[in-house]
């Protein structure tokens, strides 16, 4: 492969490289943007917001909670919360205080819950007030010696409140339990100094989605994170005032993909319009009608469910330049829907938790690709055998670059085998690259359906499935069989009640060859998806095995 032949397909202003200081880390770059945009509106959710001055405040505040609390530089603080007002505070004052902030799916059961808080080690929890009863169910069973609780309305309230008390109420086994206002109001007046942290120190033990096996913490560094956040706004520079702009965000911030969008907010003096509900697209419709915005994130469902409701006829998109999707393959059908609903095009980017997340990006308006590797990123299409695959062939995408993460937390074996012996990211996803050096998603590697000797992609034949009319989302996965070793398990969704399997077969015959036609089809009112919306097809697996 040429090295580097993708830049001749990079738009222009875009830098082949980002310019990383050696001394930058995520502390300093966040307090530069305090400093720099104190007036400005950083963060609004249900109803509340906060000046980029008062989210420098309020994170000394929490800061110095943790710091009373007894926590030091290194401690692992753990975050259960929807979208809340507090989120980014709580990023800023863990990052500021040298700590390293352990995400959390706030659809997390007991049993995951409990996994996550021991394999971290975390020493400290900031959960929402709703979530105390399953937190209490497993407190004893972790590490956790400090829990903040945090309001879901009022926020900004008890951020600044004043007066409270001065002792955090005792759990079980010492463990303290206090609400954010008494934490942050029985503070004495004190002046805050950030840890002096460095650029290869933990800034987030970041989970996978644990979508093809357990959940591993991903090491992220204040350097990893930072060269995702300066790649993000190299592109983004592109299409918006990079220094004054309104995203408005409806993803968890638990997931990489918005907490990286956010942190890159925070930095760029962003007003980030943030939205509790990731699965209410009529919820969302309203924020998006509330007041003009520049940028939008989203996933393939979330578009997907948005085109069906008539409310998007009322959102004025005139000031938006830019509608990310990612975490999932943008679907042709999809992409199309919404530009017909109204929508700008879609701007299909690539990225994963190992990388902070950036990996690949389009000029904006393109999707069907994922577009090119970010500036400062090299990346390898190989074999199984690990033989470099010549332009158009499928194979495995491997990945160098200043954003790559630093290894699984704890699992020594688990990094091993991720990366190649000289230092390649081991992506697990089956690409293709084209003489532009623009790249397609083909599938998982896990992914895979092996028909005949034949590789058969699950994407390829949703994609297709997709673009029938009474379809409204689809998921496919393999399942074992005696004369074809496997073959593909269709699970859809009607949009038109009336639709049937052999409609479905037909439209496949038509678009498919033979062996990549599904040989079972399963209707089901609704397909498992996860708290971002990314479809689970390993939740799928089991009742297509028991066909």
């Amino acid at each position: 492969m040429e090295q580097r032949l993708w830049h001749a397909s990079y738009p222009a202003g875009l830098p082949r490289d980002i310019v990383l200081d050696e001394q930058e880390t995520l502390v300093t770059l966040l307090e530069r943007a305090f400093t720099r945009h104190a007036a400005k509106t950083a963060v609004t959710c249900a109803g509340e917001s906060l000046t980029f001055a008062q989210v420098e405040h309020a994170s000394a505040l929490l800061a110095r909670s943790l710091q009373a609390a007894g926590l030091k530089r290194g401690d692992r603080v753990a975050l259960l919360l929807h979208n809340n007002l507090i989120y980014p505070v709580a990023l800023a004052a863990i990052l500021r205080a040298g700590m390293v902030g352990v995400t959390m799916n706030p659809l997390y059961t007991a049993r995951e819950l409990q996994y996550q808080l021991a394999d971290s080690g975390s020493s400290a929890l900031l959960a929402a007030e709703p979530f105390m009863g399953l937190v209490n169910e497993v407190l004893d069973q972790t590490q956790v010696r400090y829990v903040m609780t945090v309001p879901m309305k009022e926020v900004k309230q008890a951020l600044f409140a004043t007066g409270g008390k001065a002792d955090a109420v005792p759990a079980s086994h010492g463990r303290q339990v206090v609400s954010l206002r008494d934490a942050t109001s029985s503070l004495a007046d004190a002046d805050f100094a950030s840890e002096r942290v460095s650029p290869s120190d933990l800034a987030f033990l970041q989970y996978t989605g644990g979508t093809t096996g357990v959940s591993k913490g991903a090491c992220l560094t204040h350097r990893s994170v930072l060269a995702s956040s300066l790649q993000m706004r190299s592109w983004l520079a592109l299409a918006l005032d990079i220094d004054n702009f309104e995203i408005v965000t409806p993803l968890p911030l638990y997931h990489i993909f918005p907490l990286g969008t956010t942190l890159t907010s925070l930095a760029s003096g962003a007003h980030n319009r943030l939205v509790v509900n990731p699965r209410d697209a009529q919820a969302l419709c309203a924020e998006l009608k509330r007041a003009p915005f520049d940028m939008l994130i989203g996933v393939n469902t979330m578009f997907n469910a948005m085109v069906t409701l008539p409310e998007i006829a009322g959102i004025d998109f005139s000031r938006c330049n830019v509608v990310i999707g990612a975490g999932a393959s943008i679907q042709e059908a999809v992409a199309a829907k919404w530009v017909k609903a109204g929508g700008p095009p879609i701007t299909e980017a690539y990225g994963l938790t190992e990388t902070s997340p950036s990996a690949t990006f389009n000029a904006p308006g393109c999707n069907g690709t994922i577009g090119a590797p970010v500036p400062s990123t090299d990346v390898l299409i190989v074999d199984d055998a690990g033989e470099p695959v010549p332009l158009g062939t499928p194979g495995e995408l491997l990945i160098k670059g200043p954003q790559v993460f630093a290894g699984y937390w704890n699992r020594e074996d688990e990094t091993r085998r991720s990366f190649t012996p000289d230092g390649w990211f081991k992506t697990g996803d089956i690409v293709t690259m084209d003489a532009q050096g623009l790249m397609y998603i083909v599938d998982r590697k896990k992914d895979m359906i092996l028909v005949s000797g034949f590789n058969v992609y699950p994407n390829e034949i949703e994609g297709v499935v997709a673009m029938h009319p009474d379809v409204l989302e689809c998921a496919c996965v393999g399942v074992p069989d005696e004369r074809s070793a496997e073959v593909p398990h269709l699970f859809v969704v009607r949009r038109a009640p009336g639709l049937q399997a052999e409609a479905l077969e037909a439209h496949c015959r038509k678009h498919l060859a033979a062996y990549k036609v599904p040989r079972h089809i399963t209707f089901l009112e609704s397909l498992p998806k996860s708290a971002v919306g990314k479809i689970l097809r390993k939740e799928l697996r089991v009742p297509a095995a028991a066909v």
